[in-house]
């Protein structure tokens, strides 16, 4: 059983907490295909929204979170500061200090900057107090649009698909997979600066 088959399973589950839990630890694996999975499973009635939207604020959240404390923990290996030289560890870290709002959202919206983005936020020591408000407000943002789309979306195809409906929930959940895959942007080769 696939891990996305088995996340289907514990959401029939009749336990909140257990929906919650599932939820949580499916965002760990791949945030964008678990949120749309779980609006699809809210558009059938599977689970209720706000449990649906409580495990993947959660989930996102500590995800989130876990980027930044790596980061964060790398900074105790002087092997890995020494990677990077000095003066550039900080002109980088004084930037992200100085736009961690920014940073913070436009490494939400855009696909393959995250991870980079919040470890760097971590590594670079920008205040938690600083970081933690701008990466749950952009999760909230974020998570909502994603999981609205895909639920309206779901009710529409669940409504006028008939017994085709299956079919077309897969097809939405292959295009959420392939546009997260094609809109990563494209990082040269060569260490070009």
């Amino acid at each position: 059983m696939n891990w996305h088959e088995h996340l289907l399973s514990l959401l029939g589950s009749p336990s909140p907490a257990v929906q919650i839990a599932a939820i949580i630890a499916g965002t760990f694996i791949l945030e964008d295909l678990t949120t749309a999975l779980v609006a699809l499973a809210v558009s059938q009635g599977m689970l209720t929204d706000v449990t649906a939207l409580t495990g993947l604020y959660l989930g996102v959240a500590l995800g989130d979170m876990g980027l930044y404390g790596l980061g964060r923990l790398a900074t105790r290996y002087q092997r890995l500061e020494r990677l990077v030289q000095a003066r550039r560890r900080a002109a980088a870290g004084d930037w992200l200090k100085r736009h961690t709002v920014l940073a913070v959202f436009w490494s939400r919206f855009v696909p393959g900057l995250r991870l980079p983005t919040y470890t760097a936020c971590g590594f670079l020591r920008v205040p938690f107090d600083r970081f933690a408000p701008s990466a749950v407000a952009a999760t909230l943002l974020w998570t909502s649009l994603l999981f609205a789309a895909v639920l309206l979306f779901g009710h529409l195809v669940f409504s006028y698909l008939g017994q085709w409906r299956w079919l077309g929930a897969i097809v939405t959940l292959v295009a959420v997979a392939v546009l997260v895959r094609f809109a990563r942007p494209r990082i040269p080769s060569g260490g070009q600066t």
